[in-house]
């Protein structure tokens, strides 16, 4: 690990370790919970046209992102470092392949907090005072996390915590209005007959959609470099935050269900608005535009954490400038921190929401292919490595894994070809730095 200049009576390359579970399930839910959960139900509905499949394939999908959940955390506590998925692909492949997957990892979240930020300024836009404002909203959004992540990790992740916990206390409360107020009148009322033949591509679709709606749940891993006790805290942060959220993620289908006929369930893009309706009437968008607003506040801010801390890992490892493994006394990355920012700011100025989904969904699908790769090499190279938590089910819950994550690289690889080529740039482009990098250092 690279020496780090120190200033006054800190270490400028030092992260400060005073995170817990509470954080730890904050950061997971807060950014696999989202917007996601209020629009996808309606595209697996519409492929799958009946209340128990749709219920069925989003177990399905909670039960395959807790498998990779299990695996991941076995590297975690084994390498209970700052920056995630680049820690893990280093050990096991070496710096170039480790320089990869960090650098496309940190352009994903780059991305997410492009996307993030301008869907949250285009639901405040739909406020009359600020119409028409949308990317300069979204990128004082993104200037104001910078004070808020300046202030230091304590602060943040505080905030990380009470932000998420309303959110979680929200949507309980929209499945329970959903629940009580729908009054049979739902699928369930209809007798949840299917309106047409499943069919594999349908279910494809479905649990493609499914899995994607459960991204973030990899979040803790890039903080156990600052928790108090990783090897402890971390099995239960991310075993835990991912239950919880298939919790929520099956209670508001089945809300969802209770109050929309299911032809109407499949047909909507935007399920949750039209029960809000049903329930309060016209007042429903209102209700899950402040929802979603409610959603991505803690999104926001965890996203821009854990890009941060992928930016100061590759710094202290000299694979990346080294300043931006600069701590503040708050315990912040701060060169790390604006950098992020400003590459997001780019992003927001220069691409389109779908392509900046797109970017983040092709990424998030290689990286996850090799850490999930990193996981059976270094089972097999270091097998004598104390491993505080091991994967469970090992290699049978590996070999599920790895083979979804291949899948989904497949998908993600095809699914939007110019975008694909967009990646593929952005990868060379980091590649060449690195190499010039490696010569001047």
């Amino acid at each position: 690990m690279a020496e780090i200049t120190t200033t006054g009576d800190h270490a400028t390359g030092r992260l400060r370790r005073i995170l817990g579970v509470g954080f730890g399930l904050a950061v997971i839910i807060g950014s696999t919970l989202g917007i996601g959960i209020l629009r996808s139900p309606g595209l697996v509905a519409g492929q799958l046209h009946a209340s128990r499949a749709i219920i069925l394939v989003w177990i399905v999908g909670g039960v395959y992102t807790l498998l990779g959940s299990i695996c991941l955390t076995e590297l975690g506590a084994m390498v209970p470092q700052a920056g995630g998925y680049y820690v893990y692909a280093r050990r096991a492949f070496g710096d170039w392949v480790g320089f990869a997957v960090g650098w496309t990892d940190w352009i994903t979240y780059c991305c997410v907090l492009g996307y993030v930020s301008i869907g949250m300024s285009d639901f405040l836009g739909e406020l009359p005072s600020l119409a028409g404002t949308g990317r300069p909203v979204a990128i004082g959004l993104l200037v104001g996390f910078v004070v808020l992540q300046w202030a230091g990790v304590r602060v943040s992740s505080r905030f990380q915590e009470w932000t998420t916990a309303i959110k979680f206390l929200a949507y309980l409360a929209l499945v329970v209005a959903g629940l009580v107020m729908a009054g049979g009148q739902g699928a369930a009322a209809s007798g949840a007959q299917p309106l047409a033949p499943l069919s594999l591509t349908g279910v494809a679709a479905a649990l493609a959609a499914v899995v994607i709606t459960y991204a973030g749940w990899q979040s803790a891993l890039y903080f156990t470099e600052e928790d108090r006790d990783p090897v402890r805290n971390l099995p239960r942060t991310m075993i835990g935050g991912v239950l919880a959220v298939i919790v929520i993620y099956v209670l508001v289908n089945l809300a969802l269900l209770a109050i929309l006929p299911i032809a109407d369930f499949g047909r909507s893009k935007t399920p949750a608005v039209d029960a809000a309706q049903v329930i309060v009437g016209a007042r429903g968008a209102q209700v899950i535009t402040v929802l979603s607003l409610i959603s991505l506040v803690p999104l926001l801010n965890a996203i821009m954490m854990v890009g941060t801390r992928i930016l100061f890992a590759l710094g202290r490892d000299r694979l990346f400038w080294s300043r931006t493994a600069a701590v503040n006394a708050g315990g912040t990355p701060g060169v790390a921190t604006l950098v992020t920012t400003i590459v997001g700011i780019v992003f927001i100025a220069t691409m389109t929401f779908e392509r900046l989904i797109a970017l983040a969904s092709f990424f998030l699908a290689v990286n996850y292919a090799v850490c999930c790769l990193a996981l059976v090499a270094l089972r097999r190279r270091e097998p004598a490595t104390v491993r505080p938590f091991r994967a469970w089910g090992y290699p049978w819950s590996a070999a599920i894994v790895v083979a979804g994550a291949l899948v989904f690289l497949v998908i993600a690889l095809f699914g939007d070809p110019t975008s694909t080529l967009v990646a593929v740039g952005l990868l060379a482009v980091g590649l060449a730095g690195h190499a010039w990098h490696r010569t001047v250092r």
